[in-house]
């Protein structure tokens, strides 16, 4: 545990609304203004944004292992149907930050086509208040989870055969199913 890392606790993003968990790695994502506020994200800004956080304390993402990529990997898959679930956003943006005492760690941000700000970067994006949508938490259009050259549709976990256990806080667990197409 490294003195002054937000992440080296990780107990209050385990009390997140959408909480995954490999081996190595943790995904989290909340609406909670509290967390919200823990982790530095303004209230009502690019809900369902989220981090994937390696367990371990690691300096710089270039000191993670190759199991912990893998669960990086694996992670950034079940948040992207996690949040199509929830939010079926238009496109995501996906940065790495990393320095000082904090684990380095990637944000994955739902991004929508009605936020003011929709054609800027992380940092003009993520925790500005002008980039409020309309009303946060509507759904998009769900294009980010579609194959090219498919019709629109109604959302679906059409990406693969894997079942995947979501936590939606600690009321609420789903099982997501994606088939084959």
């Amino acid at each position: 545990m490294s003195e002054g890392c937000v992440f080296c606790d990780q107990s209050w993003m385990r009390a997140a609304e959408i909480f995954i968990e490999t081996p190595r790695c943790i995904f989290a994502s909340t609406r909670d203004p509290d967390i919200r506020a823990q982790a530095g994200l303004a209230e009502g800004v690019l809900p369902g944004s989220g981090a994937i956080v390696p367990i371990a304390h690691r300096t710089s993402v270039f000191d993670l292992t190759p199991a912990e990529w893998a669960d990086v990997q694996d992670l950034l898959l079940q948040a992207r149907l996690a949040l199509h679930d929830l939010l079926a956003p238009d496109g995501y943006l996906l940065a790495w930050n990393q320095g000082g005492v904090l684990h380095p760690h990637m944000h994955v941000i739902p991004r929508f086509d009605d936020e003011p700000l929709s054609d800027r970067w992380l940092r003009s994006a993520i925790n500005v208040p002008e980039n409020r949508r309309p009303d946060p938490w509507a759904p998009g259009s769900g294009r980010a989870l579609r194959v090219p050259g498919e019709p629109r549709q109604a959302p679906s976990n059409r990406t693969g055969d894997a079942e995947l256990r979501v936590h939606y806080g600690p009321d609420r667990t789903v099982d997501l199913v994606r088939h084959s197409h």
